[in-house]
């Protein structure tokens, strides 16, 4: 009933969760490694004279 119930709720989502986490240690690192770049990119930035 409850994968029924995930299957009516979470529609198409829920092929492309089950691809996530078959693959979940490719994409984490991926993941990971963009949000240190938005970081790192951002305090750049911030740190740039304004001219």
């Amino acid at each position: 009933m409850v994968d029924a119930l995930l299957d009516f709720m979470l529609g198409p989502m829920r092929g492309i969760s089950e691809f996530y986490f078959e693959y979940q240690y490719i994409f984490n690192p991926i993941i990971v490694v963009l949000a240190f770049y938005k970081v790192v990119m951002s305090k750049r930035k911030n740190e740039s004279p304004n001219s």
